[in-house]
């Protein structure tokens, strides 16, 4: 199955994603394995693996591609991540995060390495060609940016690539000194399809009709939008210079009052830099009209997390919502199509579209 439309990459000739490619369950489908399968996923930090045996099972989207993954320190200090299936009778190998001298199998007892090899299998004595690779855990792509751990099913592209820019951008701010607030972290379920929610974050045209709040503490008319392959960077330019990170010398964006780095990737992840800290949505889908995101609250400033465009977090996500979900409502009317691209404020949304449709039609 292909989409029945295209975006044209001139965003002064291109219309918007039609209102099916919200509401029709067969799309919905073709994205789990067309988008998502083979994208870049936030699973885990390295606060969860600090030390030589630790063990993070987890799923690669919960409730979405449902596949059993671990990472896994061994015990000389290295990161690995691979299949948490037993390649015996498919049983979980791990099932709690902590910390484990070596993988074993509580069903019949096969033992793995940290990183997947095979160690020993009772009762198998005389079975031919045993153990192969096969008995081994399978790999899985992963990759790590600062304290951040991803994995990837099948990868479309290198994860270096978003690194480097991710890198190159905010690699001075100090990240590794974050801690995971878990009393603000929360978990919100919506009513609208997944894609909507990523084209109401990837345009700040919304901000004066929708945030009062953030637009006091923002200049929109310098409210900017960079794309790079695999994702989109938008940038908040703050009125006060009390509410703007302190930029190093070595920044592109040195000389600036930045009030907030709001850093998208493909196709569901954002990772929004403030002052205090990082703000993770996690965009996880569950039905064709039912998204769950899942908001990751890590602070290094504590004495800023009131202040600025990160202030206010919960309020935000609610005039989001409403929005979001009203916009669910309109995509289902017969009389609804497409629309148009604004060139000077929906570059980010065109960008994202086009992403979409390339990856639901390779």
């Amino acid at each position: 199955m292909q989409t029945p439309w295209s975006i044209d990459a001139d965003i002064t000739k291109a219309e918007t994603l039609p209102g099916k490619a919200y509401t029709d369950p067969r799309i919905f489908e073709l994205s789990r394995e067309k988008v998502f399968a083979s994208s870049w996923q936030l699973l885990s930090d390295l606060d969860r693996l600090s030390r030589p045996g630790s063990v993070c099972p987890t799923r690669f989207i919960d409730g979405w591609i449902e596949e059993p993954l671990l990472f896994a320190r061994d015990l000389e200090g290295g990161l690995h991540c691979v299949s948490n299936v037993c390649t015996h009778r498919g049983n979980l190998v791990c099932e709690k995060e902590g910390m484990e001298p070596s993988l074993k199998c509580r069903y019949h007892g096969r033992r793995f390495r940290h990183d997947g090899s095979f160690v020993s299998m009772p009762e198998f004595e005389g079975v031919q060609g045993f153990p192969s690779p096969k008995d081994d855990l399978p790999k899985v792509a992963f990759g790590q940016w600062k304290k951040l751990l991803f994995a990837s099913l099948a990868p479309a592209q290198p994860f270096a690539q978003l690194a480097a820019f991710l890198q190159e951008r905010v690699g001075w701010l100090p990240l590794e000194n974050a801690v995971l607030d878990r009393d603000r972290s929360r978990s919100y379920d919506i009513a609208a399809n997944w894609a909507l929610y990523c084209d109401n974050y990837l345009e700040g045209f919304h901000i004066p009709y929708v945030h009062a709040g953030l637009n006091r503490v923002i200049d929109y008319g310098d409210y900017r939008t960079e794309l790079f392959e695999g994702g989109s960077l938008q940038i908040g330019t703050a009125k006060n210079p009390r509410d703007a990170f302190e930029l190093p010398r070595s920044s592109p964006d040195h000389g600036q009052l930045i009030a907030a780095y709001y850093f998208w990737l493909f196709p569901n992840t954002m990772l929004n830099f403030y002052p205090w800290g990082l703000s993770v949505n996690r965009v996880k889908p569950r039905a064709v009209d039912r998204t769950t995101v899942e908001y990751l609250i890590y602070v290094w400033d504590t004495t800023r997390i009131d202040q600025g465009a990160g202030r206010g977090l919960d309020a935000l996500e609610q005039e989001d919502q409403e929005v979001v979900v009203s916009v669910q409502h309109g995509v289902r009317s017969r009389l609804y199509d497409r629309g148009r691209y604004s060139p000077s404020r929906e570059t980010g949304l065109h960008h994202f579209h086009r992403m979409l449709t390339l990856s639901l039609n390779a």
